[in-house]
């Protein structure tokens, strides 16, 4: 099959549209930040859900549905929109539920969006941190206005790992990141891949994640000068349905970090 040719850039309208959007998403669920009346609920999977979650996709899908209503949407609390264009946005009202609901301010709302070239547009709000770091397809990556970049630190030793949990490492993979030398951090969930994007961190992986958690990073790490892909090196196929992985990095040490998680 033949690839398609890079995409053109983003408009530079629809990236601060998207901006604008998960910034007033955020604003809500600070209403319920660290709120001793807020209700938890547990999902089918097993994971947390509040009225946070629920009420910040409602804002976001109000929103796209008044500027892009032929666009399809899908989120992770309310049903997918079928549109008739070729763009996708992809939403996670709030990325890091446990901690919104423990009170932790590392907590995230992303969006992303994917046209018929891959990703496009990719937003992450850290709304208690009142930060927003985002980027554009050929546009750069940019941090409250600001561009920013990866690190370039270029030996494990030097660099500090982090992830949203340790629930889903295997002990072999615990250890080989440990032997290469990597220090080790559990600044998790879109905060995590927002300061690896920054630079404040190196590297960010995730063995299971779900589309909702990593769909903005693809075209930040690009803009960003870092890579991102699964836990096998391969490029993340932004599919509902299934279950992925997520590795981010500076680009510089990514292979290290490939090769120290599958322990080889």
């Amino acid at each position: 099959m033949a690839l398609l040719p890079p995409g053109p850039p983003a408009d530079q309208t629809m990236l601060a549209n998207a901006v604008n959007i998960l910034r007033a998403a955020g604003t809500f669920t600070m209403q319920w930040f660290d709120n001793p009346a807020l209700d938890v609920s547990t999902k089918s999977d097993g994971t947390p859900v509040t009225e946070a979650d629920r009420g910040a996709e409602q804002i976001v899908r109000d929103r796209l549905a008044a500027l892009h209503p032929e666009d399809s949407v899908l989120g992770e609390e309310l049903d997918d929109h079928i549109g008739t264009s070729t763009r996708t946005w992809i939403v996670d009202p709030i990325d890091g539920t446990k901690a919104f609901t423990r009170g932790v301010p590392l907590y995230s709302n992303l969006l992303a969006v994917v046209d018929e070239y891959g990703p496009l547009i990719g937003v992450i709000n850290l709304p208690a941190l009142n930060t927003t770091v985002y980027a554009g397809r050929g546009l750069g990556c940019f941090r409250d206005g600001r561009s920013v970049r990866v690190s370039d630190r270029n030996t494990p030793s030097s660099c500090v790992l982090s992830t949203s949990g340790f629930g889903t490492w295997s002990e072999d993979s615990l250890l080989g990141v440990k032997r290469a030398g990597f220090e080790l951090r559990t600044w998790g969930d879109g905060y995590g891949y927002a300061m690896v994007a920054c630079g404040a961190l190196d590297a960010m992986v995730d063995p299971q994640v779900s589309l909702w958690d990593i769909a903005p990073m693809p075209v930040i790490f690009d803009e960003a000068g870092g890579k991102f892909t699964g836990t096998d090196g391969k490029e993340v196929p932004l599919v509902p349905g299934s279950n992925v992985s997520g590795v981010a990095s500076n680009g510089v040490v990514h292979d290290a970090v490939i090769a120290a998680f599958n322990n080889r």
